[in-house]
């Protein structure tokens, strides 16, 4: 998915420069980023709760899409820390920081975090039809240690962003 975002920012807007911070842990692979224009595409090799390193390069941006995730479920058996650590602490330096420089933030999480939606045999589509599955209207009901973390990232950027203004 950030591949995607930042083929699509550099194709088709010329005028915006792309930096992806990004750990290249065992999810991460820097050749995914070959072949960009070294002129408006910079990876940043860290950690997105590196206060510091994230201050350093917010104070001179204008927008921040926060993609990060600690997210291999397994993962979680062995040592659950990194979920907290990314997800939690991470995303808490990011929106501290785009407090700091007034920058503008969009966080993109998970469908995990609504659990598991049973099927709607009520329904026309029977759950399966445009819309029958999801709905603004669901609560968060996260089922794993990713999923709860990521809506934890959720609640911590609405409530930053709600509080910002009053």
């Amino acid at each position: 998915m950030v591949l995607d975002l930042v083929h699509y920012v550099i194709n088709n807007h010329p005028d915006i420069h792309v930096t992806v911070l990004d750990k290249l842990t065992y999810a991460g692979n820097r050749e995914n980023f070959a072949g960009l224009p070294e002129d408006r595409f910079e990876l940043v090799v860290g950690d997105i709760a590196d206060a510091e390193l994230v201050n350093k390069l917010f104070s001179k941006t204008d927008a921040v899409v926060h993609y990060a995730a600690e997210s291999h479920n397994d993962n979680r058996l062995k040592n659950p820390y990194p979920f907290l650590h990314a997800n939690i602490l991470g995303t808490y330096a990011l929106i501290e920081a785009c407090c700091k420089y007034d920058v503008r933030y969009h966080h993109v999480s998970t469908d995990e975090v609504y659990g598991n939606l049973s099927l709607r045999e009520d329904l026309p589509g029977k759950g399966e039809g445009i819309g029958e599955k999801f709905a603004v209207e669901i609560p968060y009901n996260p089922s794993s240690l990713y999923s709860s973390t990521k809506a934890g990232s959720g609640f911590r950027s609405t409530c930053k962003s709600v509080s910002a203004f009053f």
